[in-house]
């Protein structure tokens, strides 16, 4: 009986049609490249118009101030800065979510690591964070003018509401986040950071082999989910 010939195999060294297809698909991931690019440009945009905006609103409350005299510059100045402070968080969130989809997609970065982001649920938690910073500035803002209490009540209610929301998320997905996020990886991405310039992060095998202990040690229960980031 002849044996049925055997399907063509490639030479040693060359690729199959499948590992070649897999190549193709995991370097689509530069996409992302496009939305980073775009959301950086936008952090940029507002980090300059919310320096413009401080400028132009320090030059004018010191005009005032001298012209005036200082009981000018009672509740209205205190918004106008509050406004500069809410445009540069929103300008962080952008940044955070530019940078992170960088370090998670195409390079890893110190930064990020130095942050305590190492997945996508961490840097959901990052811009959670922020962004409930921004609320309560926004409601901090209406509070200072107090010109409608009854409206300043309503608005308070629905800021309450709303991150009341983003708190319960962060509660739920408490500890969910990357493997790597551990005190001494953060500690010597600062450090290579912030003392020795260096901005892309090596994961070495100790990095593996710790992060495998901790998922490890989170399974079993000897450690709180929610604790290893330091």
């Amino acid at each position: 009986m002849t044996p049925s010939p055997s399907p063509s195999r490639p030479p040693a060294g060359q690729p199959s049609r499948r590992e070649w297809f897999s190549e193709l698909i995991g370097r689509t991931r530069f996409v992302v490249l496009i939305a980073v690019i775009a959301v950086l440009l936008v952090s940029f945009s507002l980090f300059l118009q919310g320096t413009l905006l401080a400028l132009h609103t320090i030059y004018d409350s010191w005009q005032e101030t001298f012209t005036m005299g200082i009981a000018s510059q009672q509740g209205s100045i205190a918004v106008e800065f509050l406004e500069i402070v809410s445009t540069m968080l929103k300008a962080v969130v952008f940044y955070l979510i530019g940078v992170g989809l960088y370090s998670l997609f195409i390079t890893p970065l110190n930064l990020t690591s130095a942050l305590g982001v190492e997945s996508l649920a961490d840097l959901e938690q990052k811009v959670v964070s922020v962004i409930i910073v921004i609320l309560g500035v926004t409601f901090l803002e209406h509070f200072v003018r107090w010109e409608k209490p009854l409206d300043t009540l309503y608005f308070a209610g629905s800021l309450a509401l709303a991150g009341g929301a983003l708190v319960f998320f962060q509660r739920v997905h408490r500890g969910s986040g990357g493997d790597l996020q551990q005190p001494q990886a953060k500690l010597r991405a600062r450090q290579d950071l912030f003392e020795h310039d260096t901005e892309q992060r090596h994961i070495d095998d100790h990095d593996v082999e710790v992060a495998e202990q901790a998922t490890q040690a989170k399974q079993e229960g000897k450690v709180d989910a929610g604790g290893g980031s330091g």
